[in-house]
Formats: C-alpha cells, sequence, structure tokens
C-alpha cells in the first residue's frame, strides 16, 4: 500500500464486496446450510412395541442384561423407525392401538435416540393391506368429496401433532400396500381417478406440513415387475404425486427362497429407478424366525440389491416388526428370540 488513504480506500472495497454478497443471500441462509442426509436407511417398524411393554415384556441383550427395545436395534446398526398409523383404532392387543396419540410418543422416543422417522398412514381402523383396505368407521358412509377431504385432514392433523413435539418424519407412506387402491370402494384401483385424488390429498398434506418430506407410494411383491409396472405406469397417466416408490419383499409369503426372487428385487428396483425417475426403498421385509442363517443371509442380500441402484436412488431397508417375537405376537417372520434377545439375523443390519 502506498499510503493510509489506498490501504482504507482497499478495505472499504473488500467490506462492500462481502456486505453485497451476503445481502443477496435470505437471512437464514447467511449460516452453513445442513447438510442432507444421505445415510442407507436401515429400518425397524416397531408399531407392537407400546403393546408389548405394557404386557410386560422384556427385551435383553445377549448378555442377559434387560435394556430399551430401540437401543438394542440401534445397537444393531437401525438408524430408521417406521410407525404406522390408525384412525380410531381399538385397544386389541396386536390389532389395535397405533393411535395419533400414541404414534406422537413412540416417535419423541425415537428421535430422542437419533433415529430417523417414517410415518405409514394405511387409512383405516386396523391393517390395511392388498386383502383388505376398510375405510376407517367413521368415514364409512361419506361421499367421496368427503373421503377427500377425511385423506388431507387426518394426514395433516397427525404430522401436525407430531410437529408440535418436536418430530418432522424424514417420510411420509400415503397407503400401506395399495395394489388394489386403498379406501375400498371409492378408491380401488377399478377407478383410478379417484384413487389418484385421495393419494394427492395425502402429498398435498405433507407438504403443506413440510415440502421436505418424502412422499411414499408402496405396493407389496417387489420382485413382481409386471405388477410395479402396471401400478406405476396407471399412477403416471392419472397424476399421482409422490417422491419414492416403497416396495415389500417377503419370499415366506411368495413360498420361494430369497435366492430364487433376491434378482427379480433388484432387477425391479432399478427398473423403478430408472423408468419412473424415482428413489426406491424396501420399506417391508422379513424372513422366518427361526431359520436364523437364511434371514440374515437374505437381509444381506437385500441391502445388497438396494444399494446396487444406480445414483444412490435406493434409499434403505426396514424390517418389519423384529420384535414382534413370536410368542407374544403369533407372527413367524419376527427377527426375536424366545428369551427375549434380538436374533443374530439382525447383525445384517451392522456396518
Amino acid at each position: 500500500m502506498k499510503n493510509l488513504k489506498d490501504k482504507f480506500y482497499f478495505i472499504a472495497t473488500i467490506a462492500l464486496f462481502f456486505t453485497s454478497c451476503n445481502s443477496q443471500m435470505p437471512a437464514d441462509q447467511n449460516l452453513m446450510p445442513t447438510p442432507t442426509v444421505s445415510t442407507f436407511a436401515k429400518g425397524a417398524d416397531v408399531g407392537w412395541l407400546p403393546q408389548m411393554e405394557a404386557t410386560g415384556y422384556k427385551f435383553y441383550n445377549t448378555d442377559g442384561s434387560q435394556k430399551d427395545c430401540l437401543q438394542l436395534l440401534k445397537d444393531r446398526g437401525i438408524n430408521t423407525i417406521r410407525l404406522r398409523v390408525w384412525v380410531n383404532p381399538s385397544n386389541d392387543k396386536a390389532s389395535g392401538h397405533c393411535s395419533k396419540e400414541e404414534t406422537v410418543v413412540m416417535a419423541v422416543r425415537a428421535k430422542k435416540l437419533g433415529m430417523r422417522i417414517m410415518i405409514d398412514f394405511h387409512y383405516s381402523d386396523t391393517w390395511a393391506d392388498p386383502a383388505k383396505q376398510a375405510k376407517p368407521a367413521a368415514w364409512a358412509n361419506h361421499s367421496f368429496s368427503e373421503l377427500l377431504n377425511d385423506v388431507y385432514n387426518h394426514t395433516f392433523d397427525v404430522l401436525s401433532a407430531l410437529k408440535t413435539a418436536g418430530v418432522t418424519p424424514e417420510w411420509v407412506q400415503v397407503g400401506n400396500e395399495i395394489p388394489g387402491g386403498m379406501l375400498w370402494p371409492e378408491g380401488n384401483t377399478s377407478n383410478w381417478s379417484q384413487l389418484a385424488q385421495l393419494l394427492n390429498k395425502g402429498y398435498d398434506a405433507t407438504k403443506t406440513i413440510n415440502p421436505n418430506i418424502k412422499v411414499i407410494v408402496h405396493v407389496d411383491e417387489g420382485n413382481n415387475n409386471a405388477k410395479f409396472r402396471w401400478f406405476f405406469d396407471n399412477a403416471k397417466a392419472n397424476n399421482v404425486k409422490y417422491d419414492v416408490i416403497g416396495l415389500s419383499y417377503y419370499p415366506y409369503w411368495i413360498k420361494k427362497d430369497y435366492k430364487e426372487t433376491v434378482a427379480d428385487l433388484e432387477f425391479n428396483l432399478k427398473d423403478m429407478a430408472s423408468r419412473y425417475n424415482k428413489e426406491v426403498m424396501v420399506v417391508e421385509v422379513g424372513g422366518e424366525y427361526d431359520k436364523v442363517q437364511n434371514t440374515f443371509d437374505m437381509l444381506v442380500a437385500t441391502i445388497k440389491a438396494v444399494k446396487n441402484v444406480p445414483n444412490n436412488k435406493g434409499l434403505g431397508v426396514i424390517y418389519w416388526e423384529p420384535q414382534g417375537e413370536k410368542s407374544w405376537s403369533g407372527y413367524s417372520l419376527s427377527a426375536w428370540q424366545s428369551d427375549g434377545k434380538p436374533s443374530m439375523a439382525l447383525d445384517a443390519f451392522k456396518e
């Protein structure tokens, strides 16, 4: 610098430059942005957990010490919790609960452990799946236009309650296993135009809460490419709005070992991602509780299939009710032992 005047001019110019840069940025962007979560989702659907605990079921680590179930899952690499929501459920031990209030409590509990959250809307008072999509009793006599409002309001109400409790889910599922549609008969796939409107109401309510929440549309038999093409071709033709294609994969229910079908699963995952330019995710998977090695190997293969989807469009794998031990639930595809300890099959989720 030749003199103080030049030095002053230089400093003022630099200050003006940085002031100008900052003035062009929204106030909330002056700080470094929070990085987008890109970690592979390794999950567990644990809708039965509160009831299990309420009936006195105890969970144990491999060393025999009693431990919180969510912590046991986290110790095995699980980083995501999926929670189903029913509209006005009964108090039945295995086929009830999962109300808005219980869902909020579970979501808060999972978040405190650093878990990511997925909310699965069944739009029913009980199980919704390919064989049954019964409307909630309170909506039974509603017109189609009223059902559209019901879907929007219920979705918005539950997500608002979660937000108030400090939880914004990363994913929201609009409907559960809906190859035949939902809210029968109005939302059956025999009337795609109406089904599309119902799905879009769930999407709109979700995005109103937070536009960053990813909306999932979920179909069963993840190895069945023809079924998925039929469903999502119709979804596209009817302008269904969604972000992620969710798949179930249960070799047990299709009466084939995973070795016979996992290549078909991988092909379908890749085809869905490329054909519709969407992210994909196995949102339900399960193996036989008493065939530990086979279930472990199936999980390893499933995780690999999802990770093999190009461009990081394979988001994750979620085990359905791993903690739902058979003596309590009667369910044969848990990943828990009769002594209350996690099955070694869950080690497939460890890095």
